[in-house]
């Protein structure tokens, strides 16, 4: 039986649910990256990191490539960096939304007394 769409866009969202991988896919947004500068802009443990890495391949979103010793990382397409653009506009209305509850709730508070 086949899985409901919306299960396989929950699971989707759940591999995307951790910090490092959402560090990862935003770092390689700008091109491909060996692991040895993911882990200098990402401070966790080499095999955190590649833990990390191996959830985001084996879910197809990155892929990688080995010369010698050197693995490097890159996008597996285009939508994976659209959908972290818009992530990040869907947060920032979020939060200056918060921020303007915040300012009338002070505004109350200082009307208050």
């Amino acid at each position: 039986m086949p899985v409901p769409l919306y299960e396989a866009k929950a699971e989707f969202f759940r591999m995307l649910g951790h910090p490092v991988r959402i560090r990862v896919l935003e770092l390689l947004q700008d091109g491909p990256m060996p692991v040895r500068e993911l882990l200098a802009e990402i401070e966790v443990e080499p095999s955190a990191l590649s833990q990390q890495l191996a959830v985001l391949r084996r879910s197809g979103i990155v892929t990688s490539t080995r010369t010698g010793s050197t693995v490097v990382y890159e996008l597996a397409g285009g939508d994976v960096a659209d959908l972290l653009r818009a992530a990040r506009r869907i947060l920032t209305e979020l939060l200056a939304g918060q921020s303007e509850l915040l300012a009338e709730l002070r505004e109350a508070e200082v009307a208050a007394k």
